[in-house]
């Protein structure tokens, strides 16, 4: 697909690692001009300074509505028009819901889903004027399905895959597709995290908690970045105008 984006403008929110960082190569290696959008400033500026002069870094707080409007003003002041926007942004955190405190569960909800609506909310009036437009919302399997000990973070984005549906109606007769990929467990440092924490709590081994976490996945591995990324990519490219409104599981056939 190399240079099938070429021209294209590309905003890639949480883009400074995992799966985003792996969502801006995918991107700028098809030719786009790719933004990426983090808190991090530093580790912003070393992953675009990996992908070479198409690359520039806004840093925001995609939960803050004042720091959202401020980053997407100053992209658009470099940029005539905005393509593509990928709400890659998202944190998961695990509690029983009957020990769940509301600040977690206002901290789930706020950024997996609250982040995506305020980074869409900024591009869809120029979007659907456009005659191509892309975003497509990171979710999750467990926007597809449940999960033990993380509601919270389901119930996020299940929101996340409720509101791409949604706006892809709204925005249907336009040139704007909207869709969201649902990664089942990927090799990212929130999985290691989930890792370490199974670890911690039941004493198991490494290899044993990686294998309950694949345990689901008929394939038996972890997800890999680079393998989310295409399917993002194909979502953006030429040929794919048809599709919108579409959760995509990308996890080895655990749902089904």
């Amino acid at each position: 697909m190399s240079g099938s984006l070429s021209g294209r403008v590309a905003v890639i929110t949480g883009a400074g690692r995992g799966i985003g960082a792996a969502i801006t190569q995918a991107l700028a290696a098809a030719g786009a001009s790719v933004v990426l959008i983090g808190r991090d400033a530093g580790r912003l500026e070393s992953q675009a300074a990996s992908l070479g002069t198409s690359a520039s870094v806004q840093t925001a707080d995609v939960t803050d509505e004042a720091s959202v409007k401020a980053a997407f003003a100053a992209i658009r002041s470099r940029h005539p028009r905005i393509d593509i926007l990928v709400n890659n942004a998202g944190q998961a955190a695990s509690s029983p819901l009957a020990k769940m405190d509301l600040a977690h569960w206002n901290n789930m909800i706020a950024v997996n889903l609250t982040g995506t609506f305020l980074c869409t909310r900024e591009v869809v009036p120029a979007m659907i004027k456009q005659d191509y437009a892309r975003i497509v919302n990171v979710a999750s399997t467990a926007g597809l399905i449940g999960y033990s000990y993380v509601s919270a973070y389901a119930a996020a984005k299940h929101g996340v895959i409720g509101l791409t549906r949604s706006l892809a109606l709204e925005t249907a007769k336009s040139r704007l597709t909207v869709n969201a990929v649902c990664p089942g467990f990927t090799e990212t440092d929130i999985v290691r995290d989930a890792v370490a924490n199974i670890m911690s709590k039941t004493g198991k081994s490494e290899a044993e908690a990686r294998a309950a976490l694949v345990a689901t996945n008929p394939q038996a591995r972890m997800v890999q970045p680079g393998e989310v990324a295409n399917a993002v990519l194909w979502l953006c490219t030429p040929g794919s105008e048809s599709i919108t409104g579409q959760s995509i599981s990308i996890s080895g056939g655990e749902v089904m």
